[in-house]
């Protein structure tokens, strides 16, 4: 109608005729008056033909006396959302009755307002989304996340033995983060707390807490982050298998924990986190540890550490007991006695053995003596015998070697004389 009333307007002839007729052509001295932008925008709007249109209600207001229903109809992955106004017949004619939070989707024709220059979606029909065909987008998007390598065990971080500062994103004054704060300090009182309290369901959940993941991640101090929520309805638990959330998660660099709170159903973020609790209680006891236990296993580490040095010092010493208490230790002199007594028996022996040799050889050299003297030309001569030998010194043996007047040399045995051969 405002429509229709805009362009009666301009055909009565209440816009100027010298204005450009392109806004190209527009310049500071001819300018567009603001009805004619509208209008031409309206006239462009006009051209769209219907669409259908996905998303999450958010306002829904109904007029029943004006037989009018609007609502804000917002993108479940970014901030951007869209005004959609319908007969109040429309909304009635719905399978279930619309509520804020359900994902809908809009048969409707986008319209100008002239007068407030606002584009809104004139629906003719509206269709929830079941959880049933949820669940299969989900299960969709799984199986696209899950080829692009984002739920694979190599990518997941171990998360810290002693983190001292964890960040914690959760809802606010929930359950969740009583049981994640108070359990934790109860096993390690010094750990320290970054909280992001933020929407965990509804239209803002997908937003805020990855906005908190990314604030935490970029904190220096935080060592570990906590996602928390104390369970819900599949509709409640759809944000965290939001896409935008699960890459806002897998491109988190600090090791990130699920703790969702839920048993039958398996979110996406449980997938993409490097550790899944089944809830905020159980991702308290994997973050920190107990002190208590942890000093029960320090003495338990002591004790068996002195019970084996000690049985390994009782050991060595029974060892060495064993050594000292052989002969060769108890005595240390014994083994040097049986030596010595060995080196003088041997050297006795030796004595001995030498003694008979030479005692031996004495004998052999005195018979070998008497049998020289026996043998020996000065024994001979000793009985009175005499060598006659010539001039020259050969012995005589035949006169008639030598002629009369010869000159002889006679060998005594004790001396020699001088003859002459007679003629």
């Amino acid at each position: 109608m405002e429509q229709r009333n805009d362009r009666a307007g301009r055909a009565a002839g209440a816009l100027p005729v010298d204005l450009p007729v392109r806004a190209i052509d527009t310049t500071a001295e001819k300018p567009w008056p603001v009805r004619l932008l509208s209008t031409k925008i309206a006239d462009y709007v006009a051209k769209m033909s219907p669409v259908w249109v996905e998303g999450q209600v958010v306002q829904l207001n109904r007029r029943p006396g004006a037989g009018l229903a609007f609502l804000t109809l917002r993108d479940t992955d970014t901030d951007m959302s869209l005004p959609v106004s319908m007969a109040a017949g429309v909304l009635r004619s719905t399978a279930a009755p619309l509520e804020e939070g359900a994902h809908v989707v809009v048969h409707a024709r986008p319209t100008f307002w002239t007068k407030r220059g606002t584009l809104q979606l004139s629906a003719d029909e509206v269709r929830a989304v079941g959880v049933g065909e949820l669940l299969a987008r989900i299960e969709h998007l799984k199986r696209v996340l899950a080829a692009e390598g984002l739920f694979d065990v190599a990518r997941k971080v171990p998360l810290p033995f002693l983190p001292r500062v964890v960040g914690l994103v959760c809802g606010r004054e929930s359950k969740a983060e009583h049981d994640v704060v108070v359990n934790a300090r109860a096993r390690w009182p010094q750990v320290e707390f970054v909280i992001r309290e933020v929407a965990v369901q509804g239209v803002s959940a997908v937003p805020q807490v990855s906005n908190a993941i990314a604030e935490l991640d970029a904190d220096p101090r935080v060592e570990v982050i906590v996602v928390a929520r104390g369970g819900g309805a599949v509709e409640d638990l759809l944000p965290f298998s939001n896409e935008a959330l699960v890459r806002a998660a897998a491109a988190c660099r600090t090791p990130l924990v699920s703790a969702i709170g839920h048993e039958t159903d398996t979110p996406l973020l449980d997938l993409v986190a490097d550790y899944r609790a089944s809830t905020p209680t159980d991702a308290a006891k994997r973050i920190v540890p107990d002190v208590g236990e942890e000093r029960a296993r320090l003495t338990q580490a002591r004790a068996r550490m002195r019970s084996a040095v000690t049985q390994r010092v009782a050991r060595e010493q029974a060892g060495l007991a064993s050594l000292v208490s052989r002969p060769v230790l108890a005595t240390p002199g014994a083994m040097v006695d049986v030596r010595e007594q060995d080196v003088h028996r041997r050297r006795d022996q030796a004595r001995a053995a030498l003694d008979r040799t030479l005692t031996a050889a004495v004998g052999q050299t005195a018979r070998l003596a008497a049998q020289v003297r026996a043998l020996s030309p000065a024994a001979t001569l000793e009985r009175g015998y005499a060598v006659v030998q010539r001039a020259d010194g050969a012995v005589l043996r035949d006169p008639a070697d030598v002629s009369a007047g010869a000159p002889l040399r006679v060998r005594l045995a004790r001396g020699e004389l001088g003859a002459v051969v007679a003629g």
